[in-house]
């Protein structure tokens, strides 16, 4: 009977902390999410100069806050600049590879939030999702 009050006694307890906890992390986490649109169509470096090797990858921006986002797409023009500029960067190798696109993407959330930065003295993006990539030649 002890032993039983006490599994209820933590059951309830675990569930109002627990509910209390997620409650607290809803609101402290108020991210949105930003698409670059149209989606990001452009070359890289192939390991033939014959062939042309063409990436497309469409990328969605998750903003720290959603008061932010204005002021993403603001600086929008930027922000697509610099995505293209490092996917054309690239070699062959990086692009087809599971781990050389890690690298891509690392690379070109460290180079958005380093312009936001510079731009508006905060950081704005806190992270950048590939939600389709696509490859071809090289």
């Amino acid at each position: 009977m002890l032993k039983t009050l006490f599994l209820r006694c933590l059951a309830i307890t675990c569930l109002v902390f627990g509910s209390a906890s997620a409650l607290h992390a809803q609101e402290q986490a108020n991210y949105a999410y930003l698409g670059l649109e149209p989606e990001i169509v452009t070359n890289y470096i192939s390991d033939s100069a014959k062939k042309l090797g063409y990436v497309r990858v469409q990328m969605e921006l998750m903003i720290h806050d959603v008061g932010q986002l204005e002021i993403a797409e603001h600086h929008m023009p930027l922000l697509r600049s610099t995505a293209i500029e490092i996917f054309g960067q690239q070699p062959a190798e990086k692009v087809k590879s599971l781990t050389g696109r890690e690298d891509i993407r690392r690379a070109i959330l460290k180079a958005l939030q380093d312009h936001m930065k510079q731009e508006t003295g905060g950081e704005v993006i806190k992270n950048v999702i590939f939600t389709k990539y696509l490859y071809q030649g090289g």
